[in-house]
């Protein structure tokens, strides 16, 4: 979806079903488009500009798209020689509306999403906060591209699986005039926990989590984190920390399975937090907040959270800060003096990886809120 919104993708081809008797044609008509391209030197930094970035960003908040986005598109930016940031989507994500209704924040499971219009239905009901001049690989820009699958009867075409489950486009993709919300799907949390910022999608955060102070239980790799959930070490109101998992302490894992333990679990689903530097995959669901930047491995504050520090969550302040010692909120000055303290004590890791791709990827990323590129 991320590169059809980026204009690097032909129209409508982003999500075939993998069995569909059109992908043949779609191979041939990329082909075709290949050899175009050729044809007029026309490359990929001569198509993808900042409103290119802009447009993807908009259609990722609309899909609820994954916080990989977050590491994917700022690196891809930085080969243009673009910056985009956490900055760049919590900006764009606030007040964006949010389309689709799809697992596993949704209802629908996404190979319909194709039946629906795909790609340019969404761009289509987004037009207005989309940059329409914006250069595509077929040469034309993407207002072009739309308005030349509207001749086709790309949006009047009818499905006939969405027929047979009686239902419309509009229930898989919801137009602009009735959005899943307006709030976006993801944003950028900020404080004494975070100094660089950390992201959460908050479509996938039950309500009564937006805002929540619970107990610090931190683990220095996931293996530990899971097996305490697993045992049933872990109870509601806990934050489980999952530090020294960012791109120079591991290189950036998915917290895959603990999320997957904690998101099944019917109490502590809707009862604790899991705070990491690594990252997590677009199926992820419950308060699951990633890429806490300084990370662990560079002597971030998660380095130095301990068992029963207070955190607080608050999704619409944007905050994610230690507020309290010991299970008691303290002043924010007295936090300032204790981390202080506890930093002179810290002990910097030694490199996990000694040598090969990793050892070279590890030594020279960025932070996780800068995109985890190598530099």
């Amino acid at each position: 979806v991320m590169a059809e919104s980026l204009g690097l993708m032909l129209p409508g081809t982003a999500l075939l079903p993998a069995a569909s008797p059109l992908l043949e044609q779609a191979a041939a008509d990329a082909g075709r488009a290949v050899m175009h391209l050729v044809d007029k030197r026309l490359t990929a930094r001569r198509i993808v500009t900042m409103d290119s970035f802009e447009n993807a960003i908009v259609v990722h908040a609309a899909i609820a798209g994954s916080t990989n986005a977050l590491l994917h598109l700022p690196a891809i930016a930085h080969e243009f020689g673009l910056e985009i940031d956490g900055e760049t989507f919590d900006r764009i994500h606030r007040h964006a509306a949010y389309l689709l209704d799809v697992r596993p924040s949704g209802k629908w499971p996404a190979s319909l999403v194709y039946e629906a219009g795909g790609v340019p239905r969404i761009m289509m009901e987004l037009r207005d906060r989309l940059h329409l001049d914006a250069l595509t690989v077929t040469g034309r820009t993407l207002g072009e591209n739309l308005e030349e699958l509207k001749r086709q009867g790309w949006f009047e075409r009818s499905s006939p699986v969405l027929e047979k489950l009686g239902i419309s486009w509009k229930d898989v993709i919801h137009p602009r005039s009735n959005p899943i919300s307006q709030n976006g799907t993801l944003c950028v949390l900020h404080g004494n926990l975070a100094p660089g910022g950390a992201v959460i999608k908050h479509s996938a955060v039950p309500r009564e989590m937006f805002h929540a102070v619970l107990r610090a239980r931190p683990f220095d790799c996931e293996e530990d984190a899971i097996a305490a959930v697993i045992r049933g070490d872990i109870k509601p109101g806990d934050a489980v920390l999952i530090r020294y998992e960012g791109p120079k302490g591991s290189g950036m894992p998915e917290m895959f399975y603990t999320t997957e333990a904690i998101s099944s679990h019917p109490v502590l689903a809707r009862s604790i937090a899991l705070i990491t530097d690594g990252r997590f995959s677009g199926a992820s669901r419950g308060p699951a907040v990633g890429h806490v930047s300084p990370e662990a491995f560079d002597g971030g504050p998660i380095a130095l959270v301990q068992n029963g520090d207070l955190i607080e969550l608050d999704i619409a302040a944007r905050r994610l800060a230690i507020i309290g010692i010991a299970g008691e909120r303290r002043s924010e000055a007295e936090i300032e003096d204790i981390l202080a303290q506890r930093r002179r004590s810290w002990t910097p890791r030694a490199p996990k990886y000694t040598s090969g791709v990793l050892k070279q990827f590890t030594r020279s990323a960025v932070a996780p809120m800068q995109g985890g590129y190598m530099d």
